[in-house]
């Protein structure tokens, strides 16, 4: 993976870009930050706005703009500043970004892919071989988490169908927001095990790489919200499911569904998904209560241990996305990053994790060039 980090001073915005080159199509992650507090929201997401432009416009002529995540600050009252463009898959979540500013954005392109709209909130990635499905923002406004989670499930399962398609199969990737993650993670828990069982997806088959985590909606009756992302064109052969079974337990044995992570092979690269991971033992114990220092330690270690099971090291990594329950934390983190990992493009938002004792949470996706002569490229 190539890094590099480009400051537009003129817009007080700092974009750290990732690039990788591949045989067949580049792939470009990039976290984009507002760097100026003092500015107004709708300056910051202007520039922000400018910021995202001026990369593509760097960026080779068939870099496809597919997927934007807006990380922002207080989403009802900037609703009316978010972008209504269409063609491009686009995540809003409130999770304010820790720097102080009102918005921050994860973005990402794929060379020499046609994006196209694929129903509401929705587009396909088309690649020669295979077709990448982002959902985004399903959300829905039944009474409880668990009745809204359900429904969430159901209706990207049709939208699945509708292509003949299957969650077992084809889906890799949810990201599940909880408004109020202290009262109402359970009934998403609840919920979508329930859905799963109903598909197929148990403790004896597999589950999905995801975070689930507190973020709010642009409607404040939404108490949970979902994207989702899913592969036309792939075979179960493609798909490992990676346990880090030295440093972290099966997920089940506490209640929940999700993989620790997900790697996909293609004829010439290979993805890890890494969900949402913190700091957790083999036994599922909270390791290091109160430190966030060593918790940050021992949660990119539990990271390094399930990159290193889908053949990857840190310098694979494309994004960091850093979640932190107590803001008085930020500066030691942000610091220990700085540290450590400079060059990855990162975002540290607020978003308090599914258990309390967890100060620290982090997920991430690695690329990595592979030869499988089994596969068709990326």
């Amino acid at each position: 993976m190539e890094y590099q980090t480009i400051e537009y001073k003129e817009l007080s915005v700092r974009v750290q870009l990732s690039v990788f080159e591949g045989t067949g199509a580049n792939e470009y992650h990039a976290t984009v930050t507002n760097c100026n507090n003092a500015l107004d929201a709708e300056t910051q997401y202007r520039h922000i706005a400018q910021a995202l432009s001026a990369v593509q416009a760097a960026l080779p002529a068939n870099a496809a703009l597919v997927l934007k995540r807006y990380f922002v600050s207080d989403a009802v009252n900037q609703a009316s500043l978010l972008p209504k463009e269409e063609g491009v898959a686009i995540s809003i979540v409130q999770q304010p970004p820790l720097n102080g500013s009102k918005v921050s954005v994860w973005a990402y392109w794929v060379g020499d892919a046609i994006v196209r709209p694929n129903g509401e909130k929705a587009v396909v990635a088309e690649r020669p071989a295979y077709k990448h499905l982002f959902n985004m923002q399903l959300h829905n406004g039944n009474d409880d988490a668990f009745a809204q989670t359900e429904q969430i499930f159901q209706t990207y399962g049709q939208a699945l169908a509708a292509r003949r398609l299957s969650l077992k199969d084809n889906a890799l990737r949810t990201w599940i927001y909880v408004q109020g993650v202290d009262i109402h993670y359970a009934g998403m828990v609840k919920a979508r095990r329930l859905y799963f069982r109903e598909q197929g997806l148990t403790e004896h088959t597999h589950y999905l790489a995801s975070t689930g985590i507190e973020g709010r909606y642009l409607h404040p009756e939404t108490l949970v919200s979902m994207d989702a992302y899913a592969v036309e064109g792939i075979a179960p052969g493609q798909i490992s499911y990676l346990k880090g079974a030295t440093h972290l337990s099966p997920t089940h044995h506490y209640g929940v569904t999700f993989e620790r992570a997900t790697a996909v092979d293609y004829g010439d690269r290979r993805h890890v998904f890494v969900s949402g991971t913190a700091s957790i033992d083999h036994r599922g114990e909270i390791v290091f209560p109160f430190n966030v220092d060593r918790q940050m330690e021992r949660t990119l270690e539990n990271i390094g241990v399930l990159l290193a099971e889908g053949g990857c090291e840190m310098h694979d990594v494309a994004h960091l996305i850093v979640y932190l329950r107590d803001t008085a934390d930020y500066h030691r983190v942000s610091s220990y990053l700085s540290a450590h990992y400079p060059d990855i493009p990162a975002v540290v938002v607020w978003a308090p994790v599914c258990r309390p004792g967890w100060l620290v949470e982090i997920e991430c996706m690695a690329v990595k060039a592979v030869e499988n002569s089994r596969f068709a490229a990326f």
